[in-house]
């Protein structure tokens, strides 16, 4: 199955997810980054391009809503763009710029809820990898199912499945110690094949 993407399609990598940024690609980031930081506003293009799909995953992920998601992603990258000279300090800007996509996803959905709107119409978190109807229903078993988890152990397993972050990376990513991302991403795992019918240390 795939992450869904921003525009509504799942991830063109063949596992299915943004995953783990290439060292090419993280070394271009950090150039990226300083050409930001020298006040060139025209890098924001290039961090979308490497990032984008992977900062949407995490907070559809964390909010649940398409529309969420994507507010959280603009404000980012609007943030982003303000900073100036102060992303110079940035050791490890994938690693940043995932903290501001958690940060942003939870101040988005907050104001949603403070707005005391309707429910939010069921998002599809994953997505088959083709148009067999049998994968196409069961991606929306599993997006209801992972829809069921608390939200830290939803976007724990979205980092460590399918943006390929270790439990170190997913805890600065977050603001928690490794372990409890650790313990997030093993418990929401332990959940998510209970809500599954999935027997303790099988498969189905």
């Amino acid at each position: 199955m795939r992450v869904m993407a921003e525009s509504g399609r799942g991830s063109s990598s063949d596992s299915g997810a943004p995953g783990a940024v290439p060292a090419a690609a993280a070394r271009r980031l950090s150039s990226l980054f300083d050409e930001l930081a020298a006040g060139r506003t025209e890098a924001l293009e290039g961090v979308w391009e490497i990032c984008s799909d992977r900062l949407y995953g995490l907070a559809l992920w964390r909010t649940g809503s398409a529309a969420d998601a994507a507010d959280a992603v603009q404000d980012v990258f609007v943030r982003l763009a303000g900073i100036g000279p102060g992303l110079r300090r940035v050791r490890d800007p994938l690693a940043y710029l995932s903290r501001m996509a958690h940060r942003a996803a939870i101040d988005v959905h907050r104001r949603r809820s403070r707005r005391r709107e309707e429910p939010i119409s069921e998002c599809p978190l994953l997505e088959a990898p083709d148009e067999s109807p049998d994968r196409r229903l069961e991606a929306r078993r599993m997006s209801r199912l992972l829809m069921q988890l608390p939200t830290a152990q939803r976007e724990a397993i979205y980092l460590r499945e399918f943006a390929g972050c270790s439990f170190a990376e997913i805890g600065r990513a977050t603001g928690v110690p490794t372990f409890t991302a650790a313990s997030r991403y093993r418990l929401g795992l332990r959940r998510l094949k209970s809500l599954a019918g999935v027997p303790e240390g099988g498969t189905k």
